[in-house]
């Protein structure tokens, strides 16, 4: 485990080309998994202390870092957190156009995994801490730039913060995940359950034995036509299940004794979670098991926020139109770094929605650059 906490030797002094540095950091691959995000968190690093920006580089597993970089304020207030991850998902088997590692530039727009989720908005907060260092002297709490690897599974860089305390320090948190630079205000919660057959051995040739295989099938059959009866909601879709991987069977002659299905399930904020797995647990066959592999909590901040409003108005400032007001069904670090605090919390990243995980993943540079100085002002505004 390497953590390496440098303060900055010449402040300030540095220039920084941000779609430069996007095209670098896109080059990069760090597909989780297998993760791999260490290149891209020294680059980060070493780039904030050119910027004057005090860092730090926690390898915290081989090839698995996190980059805290702080901005310090007068201590009036607490600190405003600009939170963006470093891994992608993978490639995929789909052909692109271009190569995925390129970060290859056309009609404006920066192609490459993780262009839109969420290297760009990686980038903008670097290039916002650029100008908000010279500025440090107007702002009444810190600004933290906290990056992240393993998001986009198991939020093992976000965890790892929370062991090192800084879910104590947050007082505002801005997002960066895709959402073409309009309003995120709630998150879905993410339930991953396990559902687990047991059968008997058998081969073709004797005694057939009971295929886990076919009991699983039964158990979808019957997990497809579950209805979750959740509450409605203004800025979500309804509530879903997505069946993500099974795995069963050894051998092609052999009865398989054992399958299992990891499942998906996005709920409202609201929702005893408890309650579903419940009811998951009330539809599955006598020999099929049900297991949490993990759960997010929604997160949600409410359109009056103060927070939100000021949100809104740099958004509109920036952008010339009032941005809109939005809903995801994905997770971010907030997840887990938000878990238990009454904080304002709000999503704005220069990413298209549903661009993530596809093949010829872009940007729009425009978008990265409006993104820099929307972080700032808001930085600027919410610690005055």
């Amino acid at each position: 485990m390497d953590t390496s906490i440098v303060k900055p030797a010449d402040a300030g002094h540095s220039s920084f080309n941000p779609i430069e540095f996007l095209q670098k950091v896109v080059s990069i691959d760090s597909c989780d998994p297998p993760g791999g995000e260490l290149e891209i968190a020294r680059l980060v690093h070493e780039q904030l202390l050119m910027l004057g920006v005090e860092s730090e580089l926690d390898e915290f597993l081989p090839g698995r870092a996190n980059v805290l970089g702080r901005i310090r304020g007068s201590g009036e207030k607490s600190a405003f957190v600009l939170s963006s991850h470093m891994d992608t998902v993978p490639v995929g088997t789909v052909s692109w156009k271009r190569p995925p590692f390129s970060g290859e530039i056309e009609d404006g727009r920066l192609y490459g995994r993780g262009a839109t989720d969420m290297k760009s908005a990686l980038v903008s907060m670097i290039g916002a801490a650029n100008s908000l260092v010279k500025k440090a002297h107007l702002l009444k709490g810190d600004v933290i730039l906290a990056f992240t690897a393993g998001e986009s599974a198991n939020l093992l860089g976000a965890r790892r913060f929370i062991e090192q305390g800084l879910k104590n320090e947050i007082g505002a948190f801005l997002c960066g995940e895709p959402s073409g630079l309009d309003l995120i205000i709630v998150e879905k919660a993410a339930l991953w359950l396990r559902a687990t057959a047991t059968g008997r051995l058998g081969h073709v040739s004797g005694a057939a034995g009971i295929n886990a295989i076919d009991v699983i099938h039964e158990f979808l059959g019957r997990l497809k036509g579950v209805e979750l009866d959740c509450p409605p909601h203004p800025l979500l879709d309804e509530p879903t299940i997505r069946v993500g991987r099974i795995e069963g069977g050894s051998a092609v002659n052999l009865t398989p004794d054992h399958c299992i299905v990891d499942f998906d399930i996005r709920l409202p904020p609201g929702v005893d979670h408890l309650q579903i797995v419940k009811l998951v647990e009330g539809i599955a066959p006598e020999n099929v098991t049900i297991s949490i592999l993990d759960f997010k909590p929604a997160i949600e901040s409410l359109p009056d926020d103060d927070f939100v409003q000021l949100c809104s108005e740099v958004c509109t400032r920036h952008r010339s139109v009032t941005p809109a007001i939005r809903g995801v069904s994905y997770y971010s670090d907030g997840t887990v770094l938000l878990e238990g605090l009454s904080v304002p919390f709000a999503i704005i990243g220069p990413g298209d929605l549903g661009l993530s995980g596809q093949p010829d993943e872009s940007v729009a540079i425009d978008n990265v650059l409006k993104a820099i100085s929307i972080y700032e002002d808001v930085a600027v505004a919410w610690l005055s």
